[in-house]
């Protein structure tokens, strides 16, 4: 389209964006605004969730407001630099909902984008605004202002949101942030407009601003090995493994950078997928209890013989940490992804047609999972979280059930073909088509040059 990109980050997120960049050219710019992880009782060098347990992300959002000052005085310099040029767009993530008041005081038109779906997004933000499940004694409820999305059950509520009130940190951070999004000019999801318009008309009718899905958006492989996110095992030997297999007959497990299950659902899993005899490639990390970066040591989290077993039969692959996900999943030999509901990973799966199977953890991964389930339809539910046990009889029974030839398992296949083309259409751009992503990332530059324009015939 011809602009002009900068990107405004902390130090060290500059330094692997810088490295993530594939291009060369002069018309992407990066900039870094101060910020020291140890003023705020962070570990030094603490500037993204990636390096951080998951009880020290709160510090890391809270920390966040320091930087509206910094940004503000930032802005005004590159505008000066400019010659007084101010930016078409200010687009913020989803947790610096102050940027919109800083981007106003300049005139400057502000997108919030969240890499999260519509309706995964419209519960979390309903949940957290609302927390419904404290006003009834019942174990199932209804979101008030979201009866779209039916009815959850506690045991689809995170500990952080069971133990959400107004004395709760988080509490605090979510309802000083999450009600500044209506300040906004818009709000931009990584999601497709025709997958997802019930959770994109929530925002529309409450915070009534114009509200956008321009996914899907991901990552290649090449970048994340650039950003430090190298797979441990070979893109190539994964790749010559997979080959050898049949079409449709490999299952792949993987619960996220920031997720692990409990030991015993982690033995409960291996048995499982042992005594399935599917192939299958399982990323692992230590389990609940130990740090999740450390080194992963089978003999002491899965069966005795287990890793002998499946390299005898040559039936799985045991990965540690990470793995080419976008490659496994776009191979013919995979049947179904075992996964957290992490919304990157579901795109992934859904742009390669690939059917899943939920086991959701944090975040908004519990509504993520129920909208596949029952809005979608690709997907099934192996489990709910890590403080309850699961057992290998029903792991097992849901792998046949998405794999097998039964009625269950054709529908979910031929759904899943179905949301594939529908992703794919959505960023076409080709032969004078316009897929709706496609068609809502210029209605975005369209709508922030009108403001642009207007403000300055006002200022004349």
């Amino acid at each position: 389209m011809g602009y002009n990109i900068t990107f405004i980050n902390t130090p060290l997120n500059i330094k692997k964006l810088r490295k993530s960049s594939s291009s060369s050219s002069s018309s992407i710019k990066f900039i870094e605004i101060p910020f020291n992880s140890s003023d705020h009782g962070l570990p030094p060098n603490s500037e993204n969730s990636d390096s951080l347990p998951y009880n020290l992300i709160l510090l890391l959002l809270q920390a966040s407001l320091s930087l509206e000052l910094p940004f503000k005085n930032l802005l005004c310099h590159l505008i000066q630099h400019q010659g007084g040029e101010k930016p078409v767009c200010v687009i913020s993530d989803f947790f610096f909902g102050w940027v919109a008041d800083v981007a106003h005081e300049f005139s400057i038109y502000n997108a919030i984008f969240s890499m999260t779906s519509g309706f995964g997004m419209a519960c979390y933000y309903s949940m957290w605004m609302n927390l419904p499940h404290k006003h009834t004694d019942h174990v199932e409820f209804q979101l008030p202002d979201f009866p779209e999305a039916g009815i959850f059950h506690v045991t689809q509520l995170t500990t952080t949101v069971l133990m959400a009130g107004e004395d709760d940190p988080l509490t605090s951070f979510l309802w000083r942030n999450l009600p500044t999004w209506s300040s906004a000019d818009t709000i931009l999801f990584n999601t497709v407009q025709e997958l997802d318009s019930t959770g994109l008309m929530y925002f529309r009718r409450k915070l009534k601003i114009p509200i956008w899905g321009i996914g899907p958006l991901l990552l290649p492989e090449q970048d994340r090995v650039r950003t430090g996110r190298e797979a441990t095992i070979r893109t190539e030997q994964c790749v010559q493994w997979l080959d050898k297999k049949e079409a449709n007959s490999v299952i792949y497990v993987c619960f996220g950078s920031q997720n692990t299950i409990s030991a015993s659902q982690m033995m409960n899993l291996a048995k499982a997928l042992d005594s399935s005899g599917r192939n299958f490639i399982w990323v692992v990390r230590p389990p609940l209890g130990f740090d999740i970066n450390a080194e992963f040591v089978a003999d002491q989290w899965l069966p005795e013989g287990f890793m002998q077993s499946i390299q005898d039969q040559d039936r799985g692959q045991v990965v540690e940490k990470w793995a080419p996900q976008m490659e496994i999943l776009a191979h013919r030999s995979l049947a179904v992804f075992i996964s957290h509901c992490g919304w990157n990973s579901v795109l992934e799966s859904l742009k390669n047609g690939v059917p899943l199977l939920s086991w959701p953890m944090a975040a908004e991964q519990f509504y993520n999972a129920k909208f596949l389930v029952e809005e979608v339809g690709v997907c099934l539910e192996v489990a709910r979280g890590t403080s309850f046990e699961v057992r290998q009889q029903d792991i097992m029974e849901k792998i046949e059930l998405v794999m097998g030839e039964n009625e269950m398992g054709r529908k979910i296949r031929r759904k899943s073909s179905q949301v594939k083309e529908l992703v794919i259409d959505a960023v076409r751009d080709e032969d004078g088509y316009k897929g709706s992503s496609v068609k809502a990332i210029e209605e975005l530059f369209f709508a922030a040059l009108l403001k642009k324009e207007q403000i300055t015939e006002e200022t004349k």
